[in-house]
């Protein structure tokens, strides 16, 4: 296994990302898509956690398979939503347990239904990663939004907080976005405030126009016109939209490269596909 702040360190990195299925089918599917890409050496895989800490067993149960049945380095996701600092201790117990030396510390989502929300001793994320980075043992990034936090009152006061994490984060991986110069402008301005951590664009290759237009307003980011009526040619079918998005994404990811960004981290849905044709466009990985 290795810490991620160490492969930064080492290097540009690719990455995907995957959430916790909710039956026998879903795993089935995500053990083909994880099979799929470990041929491309991926530096790491994250693993989310669901609303108002709602996935927390699933979430551990996919971290430790990845970690003993794969290759690959798993990093797992962590919310401040429904947890006590008891509830945090005992889950980097486990994790440590498990030779699981990598957390993404963020605020996290309420639950949908007001009864679910749990109490928690945390009301922002920086609280949550001082306690991993106290509790020791760990490489621990952050959230970074390129379009601001949904809930920031403003953009002085978002890149402040933002800030405050990556003083003492080791990295972050961004919400993602479709317009390069959001990313260049959010290093520039965290530069002015003397961070320098690493900073990794997350990119979501589109399949589904409407999905993903849905989880951008719900982020607080933007899909341009110009993405929307590329896609939209496609018309209904809907191969050649994934056609388009994996085109799309990948201009975008090159302008990253170009611009600096320490490497690529894809949000893949549990799918495949997107994934491996971006990075053999790019060239990232050798060809299997």
């Amino acid at each position: 296994m290795a810490r991620i702040a160490d492969l930064l360190a080492a290097g540009r990195t690719a990455s995907f990302e995957f959430f916790p299925p909710k039956n026998e089918a879903g795993w089935l599917s995500l053990g083909r898509t994880i099979a799929e890409l470990e041929p491309l050496a991926p530096d790491y895989v994250s693993v989310t956690y669901g609303a108002g800490g709602s996935t927390r067993t699933r979430t551990a149960d996919l971290v430790s398979w990845v970690r003993r049945q794969t290759s690959i380095t798993p990093m797992a996701h962590l919310t401040c939503q429904g947890h006590t600092r008891a509830d945090i201790r005992d889950i980097l117990i486990n994790y440590r347990a498990e030779g699981v030396e990598n957390i993404l510390a963020l605020g996290g989502d309420l639950p949908v239904a007001a009864d679910d929300h749990a109490p928690s001793d945390y009301r922002y994320s920086i609280e949550l990663v001082h306690d991993v980075i106290e509790f020791g043992g760990f490489s621990v990034g952050v959230a970074a939004h390129p379009e601001l936090h949904p809930r920031s009152t403003d953009r002085h006061a978002d890149r402040g907080h933002l800030a405050e994490k990556l003083r003492v984060a080791d990295f972050a991986i961004t919400q993602f976005f479709f317009d390069v110069r959001h990313y260049v402008e959010m290093v520039d301005e965290l530069t002015s405030l003397g961070v320098h951590k690493p900073i990794v664009p997350g990119i979501m290759p589109i399949s589904n126009l409407g999905q993903v237009t849905r989880m951008a307003h719900m982020s607080g980011a933007e899909v341009p016109a110009w993405v929307i009526e590329r896609v939209a040619k496609s018309g209904d079918d809907l191969d050649d939209a994934e056609r388009i998005g994996v085109d799309v994404a990948t201009e975008i990811c090159a302008a990253l490269l170009d611009a600096g960004a320490p490497g690529l981290h894809f949000y893949t849905l549990n799918r495949s596909w997107a994934a491996r044709q971006i990075v053999a466009n790019l060239g990232l990985r050798p060809t299997t």
